[in-house]
Order: C-alpha cells, then structure tokens, then sequence
C-alpha cells in the first residue's frame, strides 16, 4: 500500500486506511505539501498559475483574491470504500482546524441556497492561504471525486525596504509597488499594509521629499471606470500616508487606468503586473 510522507507542515487527513490498489497519479503531479488525500483516492489531474480566485466565503457570497493557485482532482481508486461527501469535507475541516485554520465557509448537501463545498483560511509560517472544496463527482452518500483548490495569498507579493524606495525615487526613476485592493475598489488589502509602512518611513525619513503617486490598472472592465479607479486607488495610497502623519501637500496623485501596461494584459500574470501604483519625485 502506498504511503504518504508527511511534513512537519502537513495537514495529515484523519482516516483511517484500507487495503486496495491505487490508480496510477497523472503525470509529474503530487499533492500539495498543506495536505494528504483522503485515502483510497489518485491525483487524476493538476495545475497551477498566478491568477485571481473567487472564494466562496458565504451563501451566494464570494470574495476575489490574487496569488498562486493550485487545482488538485481527486478521484476514488477500484475498489476503495467510497466516502460521503461529508467525510471528505470534515475529515479536511478537523485536519485543518488542528492546524490553526478557521472554517469559512461549510455546505455539504445539496439542497437549498448557496454552492456544495466548503471554505477554510489558515496560516503556514508567513504565509496565508485559502483551500476550497468543490465539484463533487457522485452523491452526497457516494463521494468519488473531489476538487481542491489552494490559494497561497500573494499578489505580486514584494519586500521592499524604505531605503531602497528613496534610492530609487530620489534618483528620478518611477518605483512601481504592487499594493492589494478590494475587488473593483479602492480600499487597501491588510497584506499590502507592509508596502504603505515602508512609503510612510520613506518619507518620514526625507522631510523635503515630495512625491506623485500614480495610479494603474489592467483592461478588465471599460477605460472610464478604469481610470477613475485608478484615480481613487492613489488617492487611498495618499490618505493612508496622512493618516500617519505625512503632510498632504508633499503628495500628488493621478490615474492613468489601463493607458500605461508594462506587461502582455492577455495573460494573468501580465494583468497582475498592470495593476499596479508608481511613486516618482516631483
């Protein structure tokens, strides 16, 4: 019988095992290094790009978030002992929970509102990451196959200190930051909080600096919305900063929406790369 090796940060899924024969896992794909299967199941398929997710977090509820996704499919192996579509679902939720996660989202039957499958947040060192549980294959008796999505939050994920921002800047180049915002929004996403502490020290630090922050986006949605977004977005970046004590006057902002791409807008990470805010010196 095929065993899993497990890490330390490993979600091992509390079943316990059967005798049969696994099928054969698709080419060049393994699981997740978060979690097991459940057992007595193989990896029929695999993928994973930087995109956007939409996240079931509520009854016809979703929330749009930015990162690396990876889609795992399940499907049961001949003569397994099939699952219920509920224990699947809470041998995952008690895994996960054990390991500080937190259940947002949880439907394992059919009937009534809102989409079959279950939601979970948790975190992995720094990291946070959102797994989803959907596209059931049998019945809610008869579970062989599943969908996983895990989600690693990142968003053009970028370390960049105060002093490097002023070397930049200060030299007259454009620094581009990529700072998380609510979907179609202009509010500032908690983990880009980071990127605004580091532009706040930055000026703090440089008392005679003053700046322009310009706003981007990619060429979802129509080219009006999209620079008023885009306005909007800086102008948040800027009321941030003098929320902390930077005075108004040493920052100008405008938008641009989706006149200036720097990247391809036909592909994910083309459009992640687009969506973006430029700090230069006036």
């Amino acid at each position: 019988m095929r065993k899993s090796i497990l890490r330390a940060t490993t979600i091992a899924v509390l079943t316990l095992a059967v005798n049969f024969s696994f099928a054969q896992d698709a080419e060049n794909c393994k699981d997740h290094s978060l979690m097991n299967r459940m057992p007595g199941f193989y990896l029929y398929k695999c993928e994973e790009a930087f995109a956007e997710f939409d996240i079931m977090i509520g009854i016809e509820k979703t929330e749009q978030v930015e990162g690396m996704v990876y889609n795992y499919e399940y499907y049961i192996s001949d003569g397994a002992k099939v699952p219920s579509r509920l224990q699947v679902l809470k041998n995952y939720q008690n895994a996960i929970l054990q390991n500080n996660g937190e259940t947002i989202y949880f439907k394992s039957k059919d009937s009534g509102e809102g989409q079959t499958g279950a939601t979970f947040r948790m975190k992995s060192g720094k990291d946070i990451y959102w797994l989803t549980f959907t596209y059931f294959n049998g019945s809610e008796l008869q579970c062989d196959g599943y969908h996983i999505s895990v989600i690693k939050v990142e968003g053009m994920k970028q370390e960049v200190t105060a002093n490097e921002m002023f070397e930049k800047v200060n030299t007259g180049n454009l620094l581009a930051l990529y700072i998380n915002f609510d979907l179609g929004k202009s509010t500032i996403k908690s983990e880009s909080q980071n990127i605004i502490d580091e532009l706040y020290t930055m000026l703090k630090d440089n008392p005679t600096l003053k700046i322009t922050i310009e706003g981007h986006t990619d060429n979802i949605g129509n080219p009006a919305s999209n620079k008023t977004l885009s306005e909007q977005r800086a102008a948040s970046v800027k009321a941030a900063l003098a929320s902390k004590g930077i005075a108004p006057d040493r920052i100008k902002t405008t938008g641009y929406g989706q006149e200036k791409p720097i990247a391809d807008n036909s592909t994910e990470e083309g459009k992640a790369k687009n969506r973006r805010v430029e700090i230069k010196k006036q």
